[in-house]
């Protein structure tokens, strides 16, 4: 057996370059995406000086004498709401009634909010503080201006950065292309719905991987099952070789004697070029895995992930194994491995030693001091999805004895990007 980290290690290496592919997106569809360069401001953002307030643009050397007992009264000579051009200027003794995000009128120097005035007649407004230069304005370019690197590449797309694309126009994006991924189940007992004949099961892995490929920000396509033939095998996975990414295959991959995914990966390689190793990793579930590049037909390289058909060890898998490879690809080198964290034991973890490390399911609170703490969520078999389904953290129990209650852990935490 390898230890987690070395197996975790040699896909990274063999992995193809990050941002190989890169595409031009709009920009309602680059949520979760990563840049492929950089952005580079063409112009000013605000694009013109305006008023962070309601209020009066005012010249502030009008207010130099204001206090609530000594109000100073100026002449309001119009009113300028947000979208409007001024259409005339602030002169001495006088004032203009403002709106958020209306443009500054010249001669204006700073705005009076009107929480600090009362009008005073038709023409009038009494002002009891003493305004500074440049108070509640916001200056042209104050946020973004002409040839700032607005964001670098590498930048993972969040709804503030597309706020800020929009308000420079920017309608498309260069952004790297999520991994196209080829999703396969294998066995002769597996059917996708419907009544089940003796001896058959319904998929629930192919659903749960493509929507872990979905949530990892990758596109995921559905290769169907295969039966448990070497020939089909071999040829769906040269099917998906080429017009994918990346192909996640469950079930196949111990040592049965119907275990043929391993065997047509090495074929493939063995004829078209690239790499296989099949590796029994120390960890408790998902101990086999096969793992390789193919050459597609078009000279891409794609790596290939063979999975355990157990449900659970086949989305263990893909967390530790899959899913890193996913987002580097993807462009999210800083983001692409799940957080690790110290989290409290609720409960006593307790195991025997057999040189893997266990990777509990379990369900992590706040605890009633604030701390992080976690339990186990269901019946730990690596073939009962439920306890999954019902986790959002795997705990790294170390080989030996395991902890105590009270004691902390390593907790990777499955509910954050």
């Amino acid at each position: 057996m390898i230890s987690l980290a070395d197996a975790q290690a040699r896909i990274r290496a063999a992995l193809p370059p990050v941002g190989a592919r890169t595409e031009r997106v709009e920009l309602a569809a680059a949520l979760g995406l990563v840049l492929a360069g950089d952005v580079v401001a063409a112009e000013s953002v605000p694009p013109f000086a305006n008023t962070a307030m309601d209020g009066y643009a005012v010249q502030a050397g009008d207010t130099l004498t204001a206090s609530p007992e000594t109000p100073v009264r100026l002449h309001v000579v119009g009113e300028l709401p947000a979208g409007t051009a001024p259409s005339r200027s602030v002169g001495r003794g006088e004032a203009i009634r403002i709106m958020t995000g209306a443009p500054m009128p010249e001669g204006a120097d700073a705005v009076v909010m009107v929480e600090r005035t009362q009008r005073d007649g038709d023409d009038g407004v009494l002002i009891d503080v003493m305004a500074a230069v440049g108070e509640h304005v916001r200056p042209a370019g104050g946020d973004v201006a002409p040839g700032d690197v607005v964001f670098a590449a590498g930048t993972v797309l969040h709804p503030a950065h597309l706020g800020v694309l929009a308000s420079l126009d920017h309608q498309q994006v260069v952004v790297c292309a999520p991994a196209r991924v080829a999703v396969l189940s294998t066995g002769d007992e597996l059917v996708a719905h419907g009544p089940l004949a003796p001896g058959k099961i319904r998929d629930a892995n192919r659903p749960m991987l493509g929507a872990l490929v979905t949530e990892a920000g990758a596109l995921p396509v559905d290769f169907g099952i295969a039966r448990d033939d070497e020939a089909l095998i071999r040829a769906r996975i040269a099917e998906a070789v080429d017009s994918c990414d990346v192909l996640l295959t469950s079930g196949a991959v111990s040592v049965g004697d119907y275990d043929f995914v391993k065997v047509a990966i090495e074929a493939l390689v063995a004829e078209r070029g690239g790499s296989y190793e099949w590796q029994q990793v120390a960890i408790k579930p998902a101990k086999p895995l096969a793992f390789g590049t193919v050459r597609a037909a078009d000279g891409r390289t794609v790596a290939v992930f063979g999975l355990p058909g157990n449900p659970v060890s086949s989305h263990v898998s893909f967390e530790l194994f899959a899913r890193p490879a996913l987002r580097a690809i993807g462009g999210h080198g800083a983001t692409a491995e799940r957080p690790v964290v110290s989290v409290r034991a609720a409960e006593a973890f307790r195991r025997r030693p057999d040189g893997k490390l266990h990777l509990d399911r379990v369900t992590v609170t706040v605890g009633a001091d604030g701390v992080l703490e976690c339990r186990r969520s269901g019946f730990q078999a690596s073939n009962v999805l439920s306890g999954m389904a019902n986790a959002n953290g795997l705990a790294m129990v170390a080989d030996g004895d395991g902890v105590e209650a009270g004691a902390t852990l390593p907790v990777m935490l499955l509910d954050t990007p």
